[in-house]
């Protein structure tokens, strides 16, 4: 198998029927890596949104138990590309997170503004990182399993392209980025998490590197100094430049899941997808994915 062999077998795929397979592909085999800090990185912007990193900051899950917040989160959204909806897993992880939801009045359109974060910003991260960048027609399937993803989650209004999902997290962004002393917390926990990865002589490093891949205006919504110039140069380099390593290797020939992931911590014995996440009552406990209040008694569509 070539380079672009994988590229050529997702072309041939329909992204309005077979978008599962094609984001499967793009997902697990061409971009694993990727794919993980740049939704690592879409999580992290919703909490620029004072009604998520503020509910985030009262669950205190996100910031006493980060690890398993961000394991339960992982594990749950890759159930979903793993097995595919119609399969017993994905199910049990899809009505794992509606629980989880229901107990908080969390609003729509805060709902849709997360499901864009997972489409675009995937996109906007192998735009500027990628061994190659997105295709339309990944951007297509993407746009289309997450729709798929979000009429399953109970979310209304749902963009009908990959354009007008990154119109809506653009316009919602400018709307709604701001100041919370709460969502400062969640993100300080979160950057801390991610250092605690790395021998702890390189943590401080690994957290000046993360705020300099932060764009203005998280930075300014989070209150954090504006990362170095030279810096910011210095790390968007780096990973452009392990882009081009990327590029001439060989292709992956069994797919990478998030559950293989070095970064989930929390299971090293194994899990069950139906005891992910956490068993809140209304009003109390955590949310492992950030979502902030909806209506009270909006209740979520079921699995097709």
């Amino acid at each position: 198998m070539q380079r672009y062999d994988r590229l050529k077998e997702i072309l041939r795929l329909d992204p309005d029927k077979d978008f599962l397979a094609i984001y499967r592909l793009t997902a697990t085999y061409e971009f694993p890596w990727d794919f993980a800090r740049a939704l690592e990185l879409a999580l992290f912007r919703t909490y620029a949104v004072p009604s998520i990193g503020g509910l985030l900051a009262e669950t205190a899950e996100f910031t006493e138990r980060t690890q398993k917040r961000y394991d339960d989160t992982a594990l749950l959204l890759d159930a979903v590309v793993e097995h595919g909806f119609d399969s017993d897993t994905a199910r049990t992880a899809i009505r794992r997170v509606n629980q989880m939801h229901r107990s908080y009045d969390i609003s729509n359109d805060d709902m849709r503004y997360v499901l864009c974060t997972f489409v675009v910003i995937p996109s906007r991260w192998l735009d500027a990182y990628g061994w190659r960048p997105m295709t339309h027609h990944e951007r297509r399937a993407s746009a289309n399993y997450y729709a798929a993803l979000g009429r399953h989650l109970g979310i209304t209004d749902i963009p009908g392209s990959y354009e007008e999902f990154e119109a809506t997290l653009d316009a919602y962004e400018a709307a709604h980025f701001g100041w919370d002393e709460g969502a400062r917390r969640v993100a300080d926990s979160t950057l801390d998490l991610m250092a605690s990865w790395y021998p702890a002589p390189l943590a401080p490093a690994v957290r000046r590197g993360g705020l300099a891949l932060l764009d203005d205006s998280l930075i300014d919504a989070f209150g954090y100094e504006t990362p170095n110039a030279g810096l910011r140069k210095l790390v968007q380099g780096a990973l452009r430049l392990r882009g081009r390593a990327v590029r001439l290797l060989p292709p992956r020939r069994a797919p990478h899941y998030a559950r293989q992931n070095p970064e989930i911590k929390g299971y090293p014995g194994g899990y069950d997808v139906g005891e992910l996440g956490t068993f809140p009552v209304p009003g109390s406990g955590g949310c492992p994915v950030p979502h902030p209040r909806r209506p009270a008694g909006a209740d979520a569509q079921p699995p097709a």
